[in-house]
């Protein structure tokens, strides 16, 4: 016979089991919501609107340079062009006067004057202005001409004036003696650069004989000399 108290535990045991496969099947059937912790037993609502756009942001930090590039393909070779810068023409001019020179030489020096030319590549341009005179009795020619330290010149060609006088008449007398103002002018190139002594001649024209010459008389005579570029 079995004893009152192990029959009342094996009664219990009986009735607690069937209890207890009831509430494991449940708890199989029943899945937790994952967001019913966020939102308790109420149900979500509709997404809200976008809100505005932000601010911009900062700008950021530089990045490292990056690699340099390949060298280019090699240029054509170019063209040599030789530029040369000269200073600004500066005016170079020169006047020597004389009062009442009164030469009455027929051959030979009648003045000079000293110049300074500043550069070979230029021309010098030269006048002499003065009172000329020929007079003889028979027909007779005489010639004036500048000299550039000595010589005449050959840039072209001389820088003269001459008086020609044919033979006279008895009624016309052929010994009037008459003074003229006259000039002598001209550009000279190749002269060098440097001291140039330019001085006013008298001579004899080809195949004429001379006559009785004068210059400078009674008025003033002058010589005016100037550089000019080419």
């Amino acid at each position: 016979m079995m004893s009152p108290l192990i029959a009342r535990l094996l009664l219990l045991v009986c009735l607690a089991l069937p209890l207890y496969g009831v509430e494991k099947v449940r708890n199989r059937g029943y899945r937790k919501d994952p967001d019913a912790d966020k939102f308790g037993s109420c149900m979500q609502g509709p997404a809200g609107t976008s809100g505005r756009e932000g601010n911009p942001g900062a700008n950021g930090i530089p990045g490292t340079p990056g690699i340099p590039g390949r060298d280019g393909p090699k240029g054509e070779k170019g063209e040599c062009i030789n530029e040369i810068f000269e200073e600004p023409w500066r005016p170079n001019y020169k006047q020597c006067a004389w009062n009442s020179l009164n030469y009455g030489i027929d051959l030979g020096k009648v003045a000079d004057c000293t110049f300074t030319k500043l550069r070979t590549d230029s021309a010098l341009r030269v006048l002499f202005s003065g009172s000329l005179r020929l007079k003889c009795k028979n027909a007779c020619c005489q010639r004036w001409y500048f000299t550039f330290n000595g010589a005449e010149c050959a840039g072209p060609l001389p820088i003269e004036s001459i008086i020609y006088l044919d033979q006279g008449s008895p009624e016309l007398n052929s010994t009037i003696n008459i003074h003229r103002t006259s000039s002598v002018e001209g550009l000279c190139e190749g002269v060098k650069g440097g001291l140039v002594d330019v001085a006013v001649w008298v001579g004899t024209c080809d195949d004429y004989p001379r006559g009785d010459a004068s210059t400078g008389w009674n008025s003033v005579s002058r010589v005016i000399i100037e550089e000019l570029p080419k």
